[in-house]
């Protein structure tokens, strides 16, 4: 899927682009104090796992040049499927431009099509609430982090509302 604006453009990475991705992600959470500074090794394991989904990891491209990026990998809970999103990072001269916004828009749509229902994320509930994610405890879901609650969200990608039963379990990849 491709998805332009007059200002960048979304679609799948390709390997040439994983290098510029980890630089990317480097970038845009060094000055992070909640990032444990790992997100391009988190990358690059996902992608050699069996939580890759190749269509949910999307590159931002300005000028010719990877300025946002977001993976979206399958995580269980319980025994239904879900996605984990993560990470999402948009280079600083970038941010505050609607990228992310349309990283996540897009990856949304696309996780629909596919037929998920449900992604998680760790992340800023000011940010996150934007797209419709609200504390996962709403879905019946308890963080596997010690995080503070408002912290670990969910969205139901199929406008459903369901009580999940079960213990999130990321892949191996998370570590």
């Amino acid at each position: 899927m491709n998805n332009q604006t007059s200002q960048f453009a979304i679609r799948e990475e390709e390997e040439k682009d994983f290098k510029a991705i980890s630089r990317l992600l480097e970038e845009a959470f060094a000055k992070d104090p909640h990032s444990d500074h790992q997100e391009a090794i988190l990358a690059e394991r996902l992608r050699g796992s069996a939580s890759y989904i190749r269509q949910l990891s999307l590159v931002a491209i300005a000028n010719g040049k990877v300025v946002g990026y977001l993976m979206m990998s399958k995580a269980k809970v319980g025994e239904e499927t879900a996605l984990a999103l993560a990470p999402l990072a948009v280079l600083p001269f970038f941010q505050k431009q609607g990228i992310g916004t349309s990283l996540v828009e897009t990856a949304h749509e696309i996780a629909s099509k596919l037929g998920y229902s449900l992604s998680l994320v760790l992340g800023d509930p000011l940010y996150y609430s934007r797209f419709g994610y609200k504390p996962s405890t709403g879905f019946g879901i308890k963080s596997p982090f010690d995080v503070p609650e408002e912290n670990y969200m969910a969205i139901s990608l199929n406008g459903q509302t369901k009580i999940y039963e079960g213990k999130v379990v990321y892949g191996e990849a998370f570590g």
